[in-house]
This record gives C-alpha cells, structure tokens and sequence, in this order.
C-alpha cells in the first residue's frame, strides 16, 4: 500500500512514523519550501505522551518539555480560584508535559528523516483525483498532477485544508468569534509546573504555560545568552477577531498595560515584548468529519475535527488519530474501506465527547456573555471540590476520558501481528 501524507505538521509527522514502523510504503508533501513549526507551546497530555512513547519518543518529548503537575484558573484582578486542576487526583505519577511547538516539530521531524521518510517540499496539494484504476494522484497548484500514484491519501494539513475543501465543499465550518494572541517569551516570576490563567468574564482570558526549551538554541528578546537561562514560556490574551484591528491601532503600550494591571505578575513576561510583531494571531473554527474519510482520502488532527483548543487537546488528538490509523490499515491490510470504517470506530466516541465538550465549554471561557462566565464563577469552584467532580474534572482535562490511550496502544501492539 502506497500511501501520501500531506501536512508535516504533528499529526502528519507522527502518522508518517507509526506507518512507516508497521511497514507501510510512505511519503510525506509539504507545501512550504522548509518544513517549520508554527505555533507555541502546547500541553502533551497523558495521552499524548502514551502515543510518543508507543513510538519510541516520549522520553525526547519530556527532556525538552517542560513537567506540568497543575492548571490553575482565577479572576483578574481579584485572584479568586474558578478552575484548579491537580493530576494527583488521578494519580501520585501522573502528570501532562507543556512543550514549545518547535521542540516537539523537531522530534518527530528528525524521527521522519531517521527512518528515512521521503518528503516532497514546495507542493502546495489542492485536491486528489480517482484515476481508472482506483489509484489516486496529487493536483497540486496550477493543476498540476504529481505523477507517483497512490493508494490511500493521508489529508494533515489543517482545519484550512484544500483537499478538505475540494473533497467536501459543503462541510459546514463554524468560525468562533474568539481567537487569541501568543508569544513566547523566557520564564519569569512563575511556577514552572503551573499552567495559570487568569478571567475578566468570559471577554478577557490571560495565560501563561511553561513550556520547557528549544530543541536548538533560542535568540530571545532581552536575553544574555551567557546567563544560561533559557525556559521558555507561552504568553496567550484571548480577544475578538474583530477587534484585532481596534488593539493594533491602539499601540502595544496600552495593552502592556492592561496586562499588567490585570495581573501584575506578568511584569516581567511583558517586558520582553519590544515590538507588536512579536504577538501572533490565532483564529479558531469548529467543525467535526463524520465519516472522516472520502474517495481514497483520510482526515486526521484539526482537518477531521477542529476546535477551540479551550480544552487543550488538539495535538493529543492528532496524535492519537495517527496511531489508529496505523492501527486500522495494519489490520486490514487488503482491504482499505474495512480499515477506514475500523480507523473510524477506533475513534468515534472520543472525537465525538471532546468535540462536544469543547464546543460547548468554551462559551464560558471565551464570549461576550454575561450570565456563562458568572454560573462559573459561582458554581464551577464549589462543584469541582467534590472529590468525585474533582476526579471526573481532571480525567477530561488530561484527555483521558474513555482511557483512549490505554486501548489504542494495545491494539497497536497487538496489530504487528498482522503484519
């Protein structure tokens, strides 16, 4: 089985070596000159960190990463408590890793070039196409076709994707209102196990997560190189995508301000920005494939069901996609539409309960509504510090809801026997 990956984003990067681990025939398209990561840091949840490991990079993960034991919401700028989250509820040993995107682009990068994965750069894919023989070739700009011919092609590239718009041009897509700005910046003032954020209602949300080093040395803003530091985290305020134009009119100053009078402990993060550029912008959509597969073609991370990444778990899904797909062909080796329904089953109730928890959840967090963030605000702190909410709570935040993990690397292990 040949089979195209486009996107060598995580799930892309990651789906490309739990094939290739299983013998599968792969290649990898990209359509940026350089493969690079975009993004900054990212909390990989127990499940996240099951999947690495289930490939032999868990412990490059947590050498870069940064050990993240607890996430802790409050008001600004009074600092009541609405959101404490402790992996300990759980259990003594359990713990998420916050890593910075380029870290973790870079360990699955270099595991793809390892194994020597091809990857063809510079080709921007716009749609697939059914020849006669059921084989499926790359369009890519221009029209242009690529001429290796496929058995299955493997979409990764994005809520945005084109191949997900040309194969399905009715998908209804939600844009949320809401997106947020991010940086990164060395860390400061704060506790390095800690993901913090702080709220004014649901309008304004700032946080900070640790998230560990760069696989290869950081240039950063105000920084001497010779005092060793080098922790890094990330810096995200959440803000209307309407109103992105209004804050950069206003000039970075007001907003450093607001920042630091929000929460003044920041002080020392916001001082490293010099420049308006050094803040990104994110937008977010919604939107769930069902089935997640079309005419030769399978979707997997943010191209099969994208959200608000409230609740975190983007790239852990991605992840977990990855290896059931792996999974599923590997089981079905002559048969694709078996493995695709199989693909499909391994991971329908925990898309479907995190895409739903998410869409529902982050009104609460991010809106312009009153009455959402105050029945959090009221209700959220008392209810959770029931030891079996408190429990319930922590097992959704670290992804862990249906023990996904646990299931999906079993069958891993036990899929090498059908090969």
């Amino acid at each position: 089985m040949r089979i195209a990956i486009i996107g060598c984003g995580p799930a892309g990067l990651f789906a490309a070596s739990a094939l290739h681990d299983n013998h599968f025939d792969v290649s990898l398209f990209e359509k940026f000159t350089e493969p690079a990561p975009v993004g900054s840091g990212l909390v990989l949840q127990p499940t996240g960190l099951a999947m690495l490991e289930a490939i032999g990079l868990r412990a490059k993960a947590e050498s870069l990463g940064q050990r993240i034991d607890r996430m802790s919401g409050k008001l600004a700028p009074d600092g009541k408590t609405v959101l404490d989250i402790q992996y300990r509820a759980l259990a003594e040993d359990l713990y998420g890793v916050a890593i910075h995107r380029s870290a973790l682009f870079h360990i699955l990068y270099d595991a793809v070039t390892t194994r020597r994965i091809p990857i063809e750069t510079n080709c921007h894919v716009l749609r697939t196409e059914v020849l006669q023989n059921q084989a499926l070739r790359l369009v890519t700009k221009n029209n242009a076709a690529y001429s290796t011919e496929f058995d299955l092609v493997i979409d990764a590239s994005g809520a945005n994707s084109s191949v997900l718009q040309a194969t399905f041009p009715q998908l209804s897509k939600s844009d949320l209102s809401f997106g947020a700005l991010w940086t990164t910046v060395l860390l400061h003032s704060f506790l390095p196990t800690t993901l913090e954020q702080r709220y004014v209602g649901a309008r304004k949300m700032i946080g900070v997560l640790p998230c560990g080093t760069l696989a290869e040395p950081a240039h950063m803003p105000n920084h001497q190189e010779e005092s060793g530091e080098n922790q890094l985290a990330t810096l995200f305020y959440s803000i209307e995508g309407k109103n992105l134009n209004q804050w950069r009119e206003s000039g970075l100053h007001v907003w450093k301000k607001e920042m630091t009078t929000l929460w003044p402990e920041t002080e020392p993060l916001v001082a490293q920005i010099t420049d308006i550029n050094q803040l990104t912008y994110a937008a977010y959509s919604h939107h769930t494939l069902k089935p997640p597969y079309k005419d030769g073609v399978v979707f997997i991370g943010d191209t099969a069901h994208a959200t608000s990444p409230q609740l975190g778990q983007g790239a852990n899904m991605a992840l977990l996609d990855g290896l059931a797909l792996a999974i599923a062909l590997t089981e079905n080796r002559t048969n694709l539409q078996q493995a695709l329904k199989r693909y499909t089953r391994l991971r329908r109730a925990h898309v479907s309960t995190y895409q739903t928890v998410s869409y529902l959840l982050t009104p609460f967090y991010q809106s312009n509504s009153s009455l959402l963030p105050f029945l959090r605000d009221t209700f959220f702190e008392p209810v959770t510090s029931i030891g079996f909410m408190n429990r319930f709570i922590t097992r959704l935040g670290a992804g862990m809801l249906g023990n996904p993990a646990t299931a999906l690397v079993s069958q891993f292990n036990k899929s090498k026997g059908h090969q």
